[in-house]
């Protein structure tokens, strides 16, 4: 187990400790912070010097976990408002060419 890992944007860690699993979301090497989010869905940021505290070990993506899992869940809400807009086109009421509605 190594305390070296420098954070890797989009790379995976368990947190020996912790037993915790947790993904670089963004590094600022500007600011010294880590951006992670865990598992759960928490996100955090964290300073460099807490960071290399941390008992780190690289792992692969955890078995279920897809990054366009939230891109899937806003495309879906796209395609819901689109057919709520389709819905009012049926509500019109049209006119025939006297006036009268149909």
């Amino acid at each position: 187990m190594s305390r070296d890992n420098e954070p890797v944007k989009g790379q995976w860690y368990e947190n020996v400790e912790d037993e915790e699993t947790l993904r670089v979301l963004a590094v600022d090497e500007d600011a010294e912070i880590v951006e992670v989010e865990y598992l759960d869905g928490e996100i955090e940021e964290l300073d460099l010097e807490e960071w290399r505290e941390f008992d780190l070990e690289l792992i692969d993506e955890p078995e279920g976990w897809s990054e366009d899992d939230d891109e899937d869940e806003d495309e879906e809400d796209n395609w819901e408002e689109e057919d709520e807009d389709d819905d009012d086109d049926w509500d019109e009421d049209e006119e025939d060419e006297d006036g009268r509605e149909r």
